[in-house]
């Protein structure tokens, strides 16, 4: 255990969010987590829908889809955690192919991702010929293979902007399609598909959460329907949400998004009252310190995807960083 943190010193980190009473029962697996990753040369990369005691004590990288697929690149080891649901964990190893990327638990799936078929955009293809497919990240890697380029929440207008084309067809989350077509002169082609946390908040739940909490700051994720959007007073990615509260700094704001995304944030500013509608994910919830251990200790749970569909949708995933 020599140079690893303590667990006193990680409840530091955590200490406003988990309650005296609760932290025993993490302390174990938290232990052997940090033991095993310096066994196996292995690191986590982190969602901002993960849980506390995932996010700020055992995660070595943290962030939204575009921070974990850009890191993932640079990853020096040899085995990837990803603390997330399956469509990260694919795109981490399409980005990683020679290094061995695992998955707490095969069932973390995403509505978004089983929305779409890559038999759904071929023949999307045939009805559009020559529009160009921009695929959010929260797709599988077959998905992706049929796609020119993906995008995440964070960069969607400027991949979209970026293919010199008068309209793209793009997919599959319709409120994000149509969030950006707000926003550029680019006609939008969208799919039906939706995220179960995101497309529960109204207009209302924002009226009353004003009503409830005077002078309060309303920040939305672009996966809301857009009327949420256009009550909000910000809206962004999971990333940009964060950057908001770090830059401006409201005395009161409530993030309309996955709830553990206003714990995590909140750790950092003591001083910001947040308001927390609790919306939960619950494919990013199947992600547990405990289902984290037994991957690293079984290396259970390997990502794999067939070499014909890899390379395609590798290159998708590159073009969408190269933005």
């Amino acid at each position: 255990m020599s140079g690893l943190p303590t667990a006193a010193f990680l409840y530091e980190r955590v200490r406003r969010v988990i309650p005296p009473i609760e932290w025993p029962a993490f302390v174990e697996d938290i232990e052997a987590i940090l033991v095993l990753k310096r066994e196996r040369n292995a690191i986590i990369l982190a969602h901002n829908y993960q849980t506390p005691e995932i996010f700020h004590c055992i995660a070595d990288i943290v962030g939204d889809s575009l921070a974990l697929a850009r890191k993932a690149m640079t990853a020096e080891a040899d085995i990837i955690v990803l603390a997330g649901v399956h469509f990260m964990a694919e795109t981490a190893k399409l980005l990683n192919p020679q290094k061995t990327v695992l998955i707490p638990d095969l069932r973390a799936g995403c509505s978004l991702a089983d929305s779409i078929t890559a038999g759904d955009i071929r023949l999307l293809r045939q009805r559009y010929p020559g529009v160009p497919v921009v695929t959010y990240v929260n797709t599988s890697a077959e998905v992706k293979a049929e796609s020119d380029i993906c995008c995440t929440s964070g960069n969607a207008k400027a991949v979209v902007e970026s293919l010199g084309a008068p309209r793209v067809i793009m997919l599959p989350d319709e409120y994000l399609a149509q969030n950006i077509a707000a926003q550029t002169e680019v006609k939008i082609i969208a799919w039906k598909g939706h995220c179960e946390v995101h497309e529960r908040f109204t207009p209302a739940d924002i009226r009353e959460l004003r009503e409830n909490h005077p002078g309060l700051t309303v920040l939305a994720h672009p996966e809301c329907p857009p009327d949420v959007v256009a009550e909000a007073d910000f809206s962004g990615s999971t990333a940009a949400m964060s950057d908001y509260v770090e830059r401006q700094k409201p005395p009161r704001v409530v993030l309309m998004t996955e709830c553990s995304m206003s714990d995590n944030v909140a750790l950092a500013h003591p001083e910001i009252e947040f308001i927390r509608p609790c919306n939960l994910c619950p494919h990013m919830k199947r992600i547990t310190l405990a289902n984290i251990r037994m991957a690293l200790e079984q290396k259970r749970h390997m990502v794999t995807i067939a070499p014909g569909i890899a390379g395609r949708a590798r290159l998708a995933v590159e073009r969408m960083l190269a933005v």
